[in-house]
């Protein structure tokens, strides 16, 4: 999981859904086995990965693995060998030392619906397969210098969470069709889950939900933070129901967006659950080790979103897609709170310019007209070639100063007044 100071701002956005007290939901679900998950997160996150840094051999390892777990399932293919191969291209390292394009790849495997009627209809089951690896690049613990991240928790945690139910719903497979995936990349700023919705294996239109795990594997109190649960009208009555008999504290965030895959979904208009158990002194340093993951916790997680699954199962409609406004994040910036509420594409490392991935509803640029796939090349007068610029433009400004921003909308050139907003509010 990426951006600390966007899950320290999920605290100010929490929707209490309390202990459920509903009636059991009227649908089967299986018992997620929590030694099944120990394993699994014990191999991804060992030291012979060495912390599955995208584009290394240890990324490749627990791609290869995970791979194999589906064919021994017997899942069909979602691309070749499991394999849906890209290279990534970080933006973040277009001014670093170092190689700027990473060979990687996203695992994906398929379990068709076993309704005639609605199996052309797909949830996707995903989280991000990559650690840090040796890198103290995006590390709160560079003193520790080239020390093994593992990743323990975010995200071999995810990572064994969705192997887990794609076990459970191979042994009662779903009227939809699951999508199963592994994105490499989020920790270079989503750039396997961006590249997947770009190259899906089902038709784009077909995918009607999207649920994402990233770090479950820290339960604490039984309290597990649920994002995106205002991006379809009917995600609090499902959440609801599927936590009938668990009866945990789930605490929602309504936004779809947020510093994990499930970002790139709902970019793309399609309703979003993110399950999360916060963050923790290990996050993003070498001390994230398996031992300290609660494995049993992570499959009390499981259980709730196979039933989540099931209830959406359940429904012979879709869901119903809404764009929900949420408050201006915290500052990303120590010192600065200017907002326009764009959200940057992170994988768009060839592109000269700032392309955007979505637009907060209810944000400045909302406000401006700005919106998904436009390119921002300059800013109050600024010239845009990347995000280092664009963010050294906003946060030369102040809050309700009003700048011209000029963007590119295909081949047309698109001149945009905004008036700029207060992070946290």
């Amino acid at each position: 999981m990426r951006h600390p100071a966007l899950l320290a701002a999920a605290s100010g956005a929490l929707l209490s859904l309390g202990a459920c007290t509903a009636r059991s939901a009227p649908f089967p679900a299986g018992v997620a086995d929590s030694a099944r998950i120990r394993a699994d997160i014990e191999f991804l996150a060992s030291d012979g990965l060495e912390g599955r840094g995208t584009g290394t051999a240890g990324n490749d390892t627990a791609a290869a693995y995970v791979a194999r777990r589906y064919a021994a399932l017997g899942l069909r293919e979602g691309a070749p060998r499991y394999r849906q191969s890209f290279v990534a291209r970080p933006a973040m390292r277009a001014h670093a030392a170092g190689p700027v394009e990473l060979p990687t790849q996203n695992v994906v495997a398929i379990l068709p619906g076993s309704d005639p009627a609605l199996a052309g209809q797909v949830v996707v089951i995903g989280a991000h397969i990559d650690h840090l690896g040796r890198s103290a690049a995006s590390a709160l613990d560079a003193d520790a210098g080239d020390a093994i991240r593992n990743g323990a928790d975010d995200n071999a945690s995810g990572t064994a969470a969705v192997l887990e139910l794609a076990r459970l719903f191979r042994g009662l497979p779903a009227r939809r069709t699951l999508v199963f995936a592994h994105f490499s990349g989020e920790e270079l700023g989503l750039l396997g889950s961006q590249y997947f919705v770009e190259h899906l294996p089902v038709p784009r239109d077909s995918v009607v939900a999207m649920l994402n795990f990233d770090m479950v594997g820290r339960l604490r109190g039984d309290s597990l933070i649920v994002y995106g649960t205002a991006t379809a009208r009917e995600m609090p009555a499902l959440l609801d129901s599927a936590n009938a008999v668990l009866r945990m504290t789930i605490r929602g965030v309504g936004d779809g967006f947020g510093p994990s895959d499930h970002s790139s979904f709902y970019a793309k208009d399609i309703p979003v659950l993110h399950f999360f158990t916060n963050v923790h002194d290990d996050y993003h340093r070498a001390t994230d080790d398996a031992e300290k993951v609660n494995a049993a916790g992570t499959a009390r997680i499981v259980t709730l979103a196979e039933r989540v699954v099931r209830a959406m199962d359940a429904r012979t409609e879709r869901l119903t897609f809404t764009r929900s406004a949420a408050p201006a994040p915290v500052a990303a910036r120590t010192g600065s709170n200017v907002y326009l509420g764009s959200v940057p594409d992170m994988g768009a490392g060839n592109v000269k310019g700032l392309r955007l991935s979505g637009v907060r509803a209810g944000s400045p640029a909302d406000s401006a007209g700005m919106r998904a796939g436009d390119v921002i090349v300059e800013f109050d007068g600024k010239a845009v070639t990347d995000l280092q610029s664009y963010s050294d433009a906003l946060y030369a400004r102040q809050p309700g100063d009003v700048v011209s921003v000029t963007l590119l909308r295909g081949s047309d050139r698109v001149l945009a007044q905004v008036r700029l907003g207060r992070r946290g509010q």
